[in-house]
């Protein structure tokens, strides 16, 4: 029987790997979130992980309200960085290999071609920051480890596709933002890639998002048109919206590793979300 240990169950990813493990008899999910375990404190991880002894740990865990950081950055390194790095710990203690989820936000957003997994990390927020730095402390500590950079998430919970329903049903029209570029990616679909690598030993740093490229906007305007709406897409520059972060303008990640090391393959994201919507 396999022991898998997930920290952050409760957020969209979190859910979507328990959906994805649910028909699978020969695995056991040990579910946690804040309230089980401080993956801050690294005496509560490590005396936790050793009472659970897990087969393999997904971190799901993340503190990704990006505004929220820059104010908030000893929270946000405590939860992005100390937390992966206590993990890591752990699960080298135990023998488990260990599965954590990173960000496009690591990258500078100033590229003109999709980020491979090789390219130089550059963050230009708190949340990149203390994301780049979760990863360092995985690779400086961790044994049997992957590393998964996905990028504009939705699943299960709060994100841009349920934002932007609740907009239309008392707005007439919407402003997006037309500047910002990268891969909408179901959590439905990162947790199928979770599961496909976790049996392996293909361990190394990987980029995980749906295929195909778009805007904010265009992302926007997808979703009314699938979902049989009539509401209007304001494209507007990411100047007239303000925000206290600064946002990648360009943030396509290239599932390189992936395309090279193994046959599975992401859903084209206009697919992907057609499935979300029940489409």
């Amino acid at each position: 029987m396999k022991k898998i240990l997930i920290t952050g169950c409760n957020g969209q990813l979190g859910r979507a790997i328990n959906k994805e493990y649910e028909t699978e008899k020969e695995t056991v999910l040990v579910n946690t979130d804040v309230g089980e375990l401080d993956i801050t404190d690294v005496a509560e991880v490590i005396k936790f992980t050793e009472e659970v002894n897990p087969d393999v740990i997904i971190n799901c865990a993340a503190f990704t309200a990006v505004d929220a950081c820059e104010t908030q950055f000893d929270t946000a390194y405590k939860i992005n960085a100390i937390g992966p790095r206590n993990l890591s710990i752990a699960a080298k203690k135990v023998n488990a290999k260990f599965i954590h989820v990173s960000t496009d936000y690591v990258f500078s957003g100033e590229g003109t071609r999709p980020y491979r997994e090789y390219d130089d990390v550059a963050p230009q927020s708190a949340y990149g920051k203390t994301k780049a730095e979760g990863e360092n402390f995985v690779k400086q500590f961790g044994d049997k480890f992957f590393i998964i950079r996905t990028a504009w998430l939705y699943g299960d919970g709060k994100n841009f596709v349920k934002t932007m329903l609740s907009l239309a049903e008392k707005n007439s029209e919407v402003n997006v933002v037309c500047d910002q570029i990268g891969s909408p990616t179901s959590a439905t679909e990162l947790a199928k890639m979770i599961h496909y690598l976790e049996p392996t030993e293909n361990y190394g740093i990987y980029h995980g998002t749906c295929e195909g490229i778009c805007s904010w906007a265009d992302f926007a305007e997808k979703i009314f048109e699938l979902s049989g709406l009539d509401t209007k897409v304001n494209r507007i520059t990411s100047d007239k919206y303000p925000s206290p972060t600064k946002r990648p303008a360009y943030s396509v990640l290239d599932n390189y590793m992936l395309r090279l090391t193994t046959d599975f393959k992401f859903m084209d994201w206009e697919e992907a979300l057609k499935v979300y919507l029940g489409k």
